[in-house]
């Protein structure tokens, strides 16, 4: 009797130990869709912005039509992406389109002090670091999500259960430009 309480006991645990388990994978998943969430809303508030920057150093730089297509293909690229490397490919391009926009605006003294220019320089300065902290919140997640399913025993509640690793969000390696952030202080 006293071996079918023990048996019955660590069956028990185990059971208790798989729904802990099960359950906290569940919250990391959950964590990093938030996360990643976040990053889309901050990535969509920064796409709105863009349009109106080009309009107000179009007024300026007329000229300068290459760069403000560029800024808009880069645009248009940014939000059709659909996988993680896309997303970092099209964010790494855009962000060297808007480099480009803000030095034409450096050869502009009128636009520099032009009031909507700069109440859009700081919302896009703003949307950046809000995107750089949900993209540190959301790595931070992906990594503890990562590395419970790599380590022992949650790779097997992991493979029972079908929960996948997660790729990070992270600028490309070896592109010095797109590592730099958009300077947007003048």
């Amino acid at each position: 009797m006293i071996i079918l309480y023990i048996v019955l006991a660590v069956v028990v645990l185990i059971a208790v130990w798989l729904v802990f388990a099960y359950n906290g994978f569940v919250t990391l998943v959950n964590r990093a869709k938030e996360a990643w969430s976040d990053i889309e809303v901050q990535m969509k508030r920064r796409y709105d912005l863009i349009p109106n920057l080009i309009e107000t150093v179009k007024g300026y730089a007329a000229h300068e039509k290459q760069a403000f297509e560029n800024v808009s293909n880069a645009r248009a690229a940014a939000m059709g992406a659909s996988s993680m490397a896309d997303h970092t490919q099209a964010e790494n391009m855009l962000t060297g389109a808007l480099k480009s926009i803000f030095a034409i605006a450096e050869a502009y003294p009128d636009l520099k002090a032009n009031q909507n220019f700069l109440e859009l320089q700081r919302e896009l300065s703003d949307t950046e670091n809000k995107i750089q902290a949900s993209r540190r919140f959301y790595n931070s997640t992906v990594m503890a999500l990562n590395t419970g399913l790599e380590q022992f025993p949650g790779n097997i509640v992991g493979g029972m259960f079908n929960f996948a690793k997660r790729e990070f969000f992270e600028l490309a390696e070896g592109e010095q430009a797109a590592k730099d952030p958009v300077k947007v202080a003048f």
